[in-house]
């Protein structure tokens, strides 16, 4: 699929996001979720955003009734390790190893994450998930 390597922009991210969580969503309920965390968000900005995400295949349309709803053509879990992989080769030479280090050294991390980032890694060394 062409667009499984498309790597959305900030803003597209975020349209993404919304349908993700929300299923298929016309451009003004886009808009005023997006308006709702991010503050005033233009509508006609929104539209944009989502059109150019069409013209990149992340996006479809189903304009079969008066109001256009939108979907995403992309997976969340795809896009998301296109958006890792990248940042992993550009920041940190795609070594896991110094992405964890640099994450767990630089914030604060709880006891109950720590301990949930341990049983990820058990799981991932028994095989468990794959």
């Amino acid at each position: 699929m062409k667009n499984s390597k498309t790597r959305p922009t900030d803003s597209e991210l975020e349209v993404l996001t919304e349908l993700w969580d929300k299923g298929p969503l016309t451009v003004r309920q886009v808009n005023e979720e997006l308006s709702m965390k991010k503050g005033a968000v233009g509508y006609t900005t929104t539209l944009k955003i989502m059109q150019i995400m069409i013209g990149k295949g992340l996006l479809g349309r189903d304009d079969t009734k008066r109001t256009h709803v939108y979907f995403p053509l992309v997976k969340e879990k795809d896009t998301r390790n296109v958006l890792i992989k990248k940042f992993l080769d550009a920041a940190f030479e795609g070594s896991a190893k110094k992405l964890m280090m640099q994450l767990l050294g630089n914030q604060h991390t709880s006891k109950k994450e720590l301990e949930e980032i341990k049983n990820y890694i058990k799981e991932i060394e028994g095989g468990k998930n794959d």
